[in-house]
């Protein structure tokens, strides 16, 4: 028996649709993504809902580093969210789910299964 999990992946928009150093929200089967592409080019798939507002705004924060680490700012109470990991900077009990993410050609995938 295979225990591995398969992915889904979904596109969900064109690369040239993110500015880089920005994020944009996406819809995914079940919940919101926010999407990001830092200036050197490189995707982050973060959950777009703010644990601490419940907000889906998430997409709209500031990225940034914090001692070595790529963050967004969420643009509502300002924790910082790494955007490996998704671990919020300021409260280590909470953490935002972190999604495969992909270009292919031109477009962007993120892997929903």
């Amino acid at each position: 028996m295979n225990s591995s999990v398969t992915l889904e992946w979904k596109a969900v928009c064109k690369v040239d649709e993110i500015l880089p150093g920005t994020g944009v929200g996406v819809r995914l089967p079940e919940g919101q993504a926010a999407l990001f592409r830092t200036r050197d080019g490189q995707l982050h798939a973060l959950d777009n809902m703010d644990p601490f507002s419940r907000a889906n705004v998430i997409s709209r924060g500031l990225l940034g580093s914090l001692g070595g680490t790529r963050v967004v700012a969420s643009p509502l109470y300002k924790q910082h969210f790494c955007l490996e990991t998704g671990k919020c900077l300021e409260d280590e009990t909470v953490s935002l789910t972190v999604y495969p993410v992909r270009q292919r050609g031109e477009l962007v995938e993120v892997a929903v299964g």
